[in-house]
């Protein structure tokens, strides 16, 4: 069903027509992979001229949902604007941040099992003593902790999954730092999350990779409800 036709009415033109058009495909009205309709037809429609128009094409293109080939048209190549990782993160509760932590690190720490030289290991291990320095601040055990699971990631030596996890360490950082901050008593207990750190740490040095995901998942796992 084709959504109904809706013009523009106030300036900046280029930027309305490029909200209009959005709003279509995301309406289905030009479904994925096909073809919308040419700029005389288009620029009629919105009520604007066709520079205006090729001006929107060219802000939707540049946002990933449209593309212009040479010779053939203008086509859908995504149903909508991909937000950036900051503003994801932002929007996102810590539970969902930490839920994807077990995906990335759980199998980053089997990688690490298998394919840790002795310099990482050498680097796991030092993050971990620094980690387990009794009398630090909330941030700078955070901080120290964040060090530790990166020397992890590190040594699964995959440059996606380490890509990924430096995109959570800002909003990641921050919500450990409150929730540290503001955990009722008895509700997070330092020494047996050290010791989990430990367990992750030693099954590496084993080149256990099964040993390892496990001890990563159990961590993280523990971490959520403890906050929930």
């Amino acid at each position: 069903m084709t959504s109904p036709i809706r013009q523009v009415q106030r300036h900046p033109l280029a930027g309305q027509a490029a909200e209009l058009l959005l709003s279509r495909i995301r309406a289905g009205e030009w479904p994925l992979g096909h073809r919308i309709p040419g700029e005389t037809t288009l620029a009629a429609q919105l009520g604007v001229g066709r520079s205006t128009l090729r001006e929107a094409i060219r802000e939707l293109a540049g946002k990933g949902v449209l593309e212009s080939r040479q010779g053939a048209g203008v086509f859908v190549t995504a149903t909508d604007v991909t937000e950036d990782w900051d503003t994801v993160l932002r929007r996102t509760t810590i539970a969902t941040v930490v839920e994807a932590r077990i995906a990335i690190e759980a199998e980053a720490a089997a990688l690490a099992a298998t394919r840790r030289t002795p310099a990482d290991l050498r680097d796991i291990r030092r993050t971990l003593a620094a980690r387990g320095v009794p009398g630090q601040s909330v941030p700078d055990h955070v901080d120290a902790d964040m060090a530790f699971h990166r020397a992890v990631i590190a040594a699964a030596h995959n440059e996606v999954l380490l890509q990924l996890f430096d995109a959570f360490l800002p909003r990641l950082r921050t919500a450990m730092i409150d929730m540290l901050k503001i955990a009722p008593s008895g509700s997070f207990s330092e020494s047996a999350d050290h010791a989990c750190h430990q367990e992750l740490t030693e099954a590496i040095a084993a080149r256990s990779p099964e040993a390892a995901a496990a001890a990563s998942r159990t961590h993280l796992t523990a971490l959520m409800e403890s906050f929930t």
